[in-house]
């Protein structure tokens, strides 16, 4: 078998609809082949031109791929990471790992908007917010934040938004940890926030003036010390306190909530998630009562169903982004979720005295480390610690870090004089040993001997917390709900996260077709080294030399990227889409400034853009001026013309998305962007919708100077619940000196130029732990299987547009009558007709064994369908003639047959429990409410609740684990 024959193969499993399946399509499109219809589609003036040579191989098949992969993985160096500064090396238990991290029912669900089928992830982040508030003594926890040091910056956004103070200032901790700093400096300048760093631990005086503090709990030194006085100070000055708090750590220390704080927030990873070179993490964030509504991202909640029952929801949903848009106070409009699950689970499996017990192993070791260390006549920075300490060292410090790593061990360089230690559930005595020998003191004094000769610094008998404060020392309880206190076993345990996956409807049990949001395959080879130790337990500041393999799969992926978009440098940094459109925008920021042009602040955003457009360009202190859209949902010219007109002289950027939010290539993108140029102004191209584009056209041929890429939709990363996701930003080569950079960065320079515009995550490569899924997605595909999935998406997309259309309007269309990727199902006329609205054809989608389209978005009353590449001929007919049978049952409702306040769309989703019990006394049949369809009747995914009532959630908030009694 020829090579091209054999590589051909993975974008043949990919692509859910062979050349059959595809021919049929085509012909009822009336279409001679695939490409014809794409390039009818996508205007003739933006067609890329063919490219005599490509950056990207020739598509390597699964087993090619992994060979591969493990080349890279080998030239990683899988050290002892004992660097601290928020991240830490964890056993994450297999039960989790196999029935979580590596399990489809979890990774490939999407975010729970559609709470009737997605009760078993909303209770797991129940788990995680009750977690969270337990621990940091606040009354209510978001379902996470994306990282410790942006969760730290909404921190200081909820303190401005929430304090009463007039003040600009805002002080932070000079123990603070350092990424987080760095990112708080970048991203204060922005917003006009004056950041004021003081020595809190030593007694250093608040300002007259600020709208927050900011401690870190324990230091980035180690240190432990009381913050109360420093709470009580900025109370009195009007201001809200942030606590960055260690998890693991308050379990045997006082709660923020007790000391005194407003806001806590921080990092689970070190509760079972791995390090996987800085991610990704579920960050956390907690408040105090009254600032509810202040939170930021997603927050879960307990309402009743239809029948009166608990059932889980999203909660508050009016903050989300895409609704407040230019009035947003955050871009946040993800989380972590499925990171946020593993670390919820952690704490189920351990409960509070497993957890306890693992914080006490861990603070003795610490103890016993130093107590060996100062016997030695070395002296500490800090005696009062938990996890880390800090070592004087009698000579360079670089010269212990080089004996450290001799023995296979990474320590914290602080200075010429001090290195960082920090231990963690994994470290062992020989480990202890083998620090202490770094810092010179000899083997031979130590007792015991361990597995492999090296001799052992015992533990057992040291005394955790041996300087800490006795009033600092944890009296609260915490996790005392059954659900912590009652998966001790692996056979519970498993159970347990066996009965909340089939509580949700994931891409392991059918199609998810959400426009605007692509649920395609994520391929289990492409998932298969996310796990591997030589990528996940991978400290992010790692010296360069231990991580030669994941900067050499960092700089293939920015090059690959960078040809399909057609963009000069990509940075790989940001950790979720609406962070990749903030790095963009502060990139453009930065280049305006460094041409003088300060008066550049107007950011020109579609009245159809995605919701974080808006958010995202006032973060990065910017103005938004809104331009119409046509009838056809295109930009307005004229209407842009005239915005460019009035703001010229301060217009900064124009945001598109390319094909349009409507799921339209715009016919005038090149005079849209052209115009913009013109007058000064920097192009940023939403890139949510370039899996219609890819082998098409690019980006920076449309004219954008910069973009972000959705690497959890366009490149197959997973979706996990609601995150993980990497949103990379990519940027013509004006631009690139202002892409993120990172004080920890192993290399400045990349592929692209060196980038200099500061952080934008924790992280120097933001999640870098799933690179590997898009790595494995591009190698696999090439980019001639690129091409085709871009192809095989659109024709299914028109093909779902052309059977439905006679039964739902098709709202916008471009060229030649088609749409993009996507397509927009007029529901209006229904409702005005029938009665029957959008969320009624939602919900009994779910009897018909399907996944709601996206909803309302961005025309109300609306579906927005995408089908992806991924799905096959028989699935897709199947949701076609599901929304066919929908829309017979509307019209038996019009008809009279079924009263409009009883029928099978108003009642749906029908549970079992409300088919079997108690009489029926519906005018419709039991059979008509649950097996719309025969083929149902075998494959059938039972709903754990009715329908659920949001607004009664939302006058009633409950976000923390309800008593076992509520469900009896």
């Amino acid at each position: 078998m020829r090579r091209a024959e054999r590589a051909g193969a993975f974008a043949d499993r990919h692509i859910g609809t062979d050349a059959a399946a595809q021919r049929t399509m085509l012909d009822a499109l009336g279409y001679d082949s695939v490409d014809a219809l794409v390039e009818a589609a996508v205007p003739a003036s933006i067609h890329a031109k063919p490219r005599s040579t490509s950056d990207i191989p020739p598509a390597a098949t699964e087993a090619e791929a992994l060979a591969e992969l493990r080349a890279l993985a080998s030239q990683n160096r899988v050290a002892r990471p004992m660097i601290g500064l928020g991240y830490s090396d964890t056993f994450t238990p297999s039960v989790i790992a196999r029935n979580v991290l590596e399990n489809p029912s979890w990774y490939t669900a999407y975010t729970p908007y559609q709470p009737e089928i997605s009760q078993g992830r909303l209770e797991a982040l129940i788990n995680f917010q009750t977690m969270v508030t337990d621990l940091t003594g606040l009354a209510t926890a978001n379902a996470s934040m994306l990282d410790e040091a942006t969760a730290v910056v909404e921190g200081m956004l909820v303190a401005r938004r929430g304090s009463k103070s007039a003040s600009n200032v805002f002080v932070v901790d000079a123990d603070a940890l350092p990424q987080t700093r760095a990112l708080l400096a970048h991203r204060a300048a922005a917003v006009g926030i004056e950041l004021v760093e003081l020595d809190l631990a030593h007694g250093a005086t608040l300002p007259d003036e600020c709208f927050g503090v900011l401690v870190q709990y324990p230091g980035a030194s180690g240190r432990v010390w009381d913050p109360a006085g420093v709470v009580d100070a900025a109370h009195v000055a009007g201001a809200l306190v942030v606590v960055a708090a260690d998890l693991l750590a308050l379990t045997l220390l006082r709660s923020p909530g007790s000391l005194g704080a407003d806001v806590a927030v921080g990092t689970t990873q070190r509760f079972g998630v791995p390090l996987g070179f800085g991610g990704p993490h579920a960050g956390y964030m907690a408040v105090r009562q009254g600032l509810e509504r202040q939170l930021p991202g997603r927050l879960v909640g307990v309402s009743q169903d239809a029948a009166g029952h608990p059932a889980y929801r999203l909660a508050l949903q009016t903050r989300e982004q895409h609704i407040r848009r230019e009035k947003a106070t955050s871009n946040i409009c993800t989380s972590q979720v499925l990171l946020a699950v593993m670390a919820s689970m952690y704490a189920v499996y351990h409960g509070p005295d497993g957890l306890r017990a693992i914080a006490t192993d861990v603070a003795k070791k610490a103890e016993a480390l130093a107590e060996r260390l100062r016997s030695y006549g070395l002296s500490l920075r800090t005696d009062s610690f938990f996890d880390t300490i800090r070592v004087a060292t009698p000579g360079p410090s670089r010269r212990v870090i080089e004996r450290a790593r001799e023995r296979g061990y990474q320590l914290a360089w602080i200075d010429d004089a001090t290195v960082g230690v920090s231990v963690d559930e994994t470290t062992t005595a020989d480990d202890l040993a083998a620090v202490a020998w770094a810092f010179g003191l000899p083997e031979g004094e130590f007792a015991g001997a361990g597995a492999q000769g090296e001799r052992e610094l015992p533990f057992g008998d040291a005394a955790p917390l041996a300087a800490v404060p006795a009033e600092l020392h944890r009296l609260e309880e915490f996790l005392t709900h059954p659900v912590f206190n009652s998966h001790r076993s692996e056979t519970a345990m498993m159970r347990y996260l066996k009965q909340l996956s089939d509580r949700d409807y994931a891409l392991d049990r059918g199609m998810i077709p959400l426009g605007s949001c692509t649920m395609k395959l994520n391929a289990a080879t492409e998932m298969a080294a996310v796990s591997w130790p030589e990528f996940s337990r991978v400290h992010p500041f790692a010296p360069e030399e231990d991580v030669h393999g994941y900067l050499a799969m960092i700089e293939q992926l920015e090059v690959w990227l960078a040809e399909v978009t057609g963009y000069d440098a990509v940075s790989l940094q940001p950790n979720a889409g609406s962070q990749g459109e903030l790095a963009g925008l502060m990139a453009i920021r930065g280049y305006h400034r460094a041409n003088g042009d300060l008066a550049r602040t107007v950011c020109l955003i579609p009245s159809s853009a995605h919701g974080t457009n808006a958010a995202s360009a006032v973060l990065a202190g910017m103005r938004v001026v809104v331009v119409a859209c046509d009838d056809a949902g295109n930009v307005d010219l004229d209407d842009l013309r005239a915005k460019i007109a009035t703001h010229a002289d301060e217009l900064a950027a124009l945001m598109i998305t390319y094909p349009s939010t409507h799921g339209v290539y715009e016919h005038d993108v090149l005079e849209i962007t052209q115009a913009v140029h013109d007058a000064g102004g920097q192009v940023y191209v939403d890139g949510a919708n370039l899996n219609a584009l890819l082998g098409y056209a690019r980006f920076g041929d449309l004219g954008g100077d910069v973009s972000h890429l959705n690497l959890h939709k366009t490149f197959a990363i997973p979706h996990g619940g609601g995150g993980p996701g990497v949103g990379p930003v990519a940027a013509k080569a004006h631009l690139a000196p202002y892409l993120p950079s990172h004080p920890f960065s192993q290399r400045r320079d990349h592929p692209g130029g060196v980038f200099d515009g500061g952080p934008i995550s924790a992280a120097p490569h933001g999640s870098a732990g799933i690179l590997p899924i898009s790595w494995a997605y591009v190698r696999m595909m090439g980019a001639e299987g690129l091409r085709r999935a871009t192809a095989a998406a659109v024709l299914s997309a028109n093909y779902i547009a052309f059977r439905l259309r006679d039964h739902f309007p098709v709202l916008y269309a471009g060229e030649a009558g088609l749409v993009a990727h996507e397509c927009i199902l007029d529901l209006r006329p229904l409702r005005d007709a029938t009665g029957v609205t959008v969320d009624d054809v939602a919900k009994r989608l779910i009897d018909y064994g399907f996944h709601a389209p996206t909803m309302s978005f961005p025309v109300a009353g609306t579906l927005m369908v995408e089908p992806t590449e991924s799905e096959d001929l028989g699935e897709i007919e199947r949701f076609i003639e599901a929304m066919i049978a929908i829309k017979a049952e509307a019209d038996r409702v019009a008809a009279g047959e079924w009263p409009q306040a009883d029928n099978p769309l108003v009642n749906a989703p029908h549970t079992a429990e409300s088919v079997v019990a108690g009489e029926w006394e519906h005018p419709y049949s039991r059979e008509t409410a649950v097996y719309p369809v025969h083929a149902l009747v075998r494959t059938k995914y039972w709903p754990p609740v009715r329908r659920i009532d949001q607004a009664y959630g939302d006058r009633n908030l409950v976000c923390a684990c309800p008593p076992i009694e509520a469900f009896a």
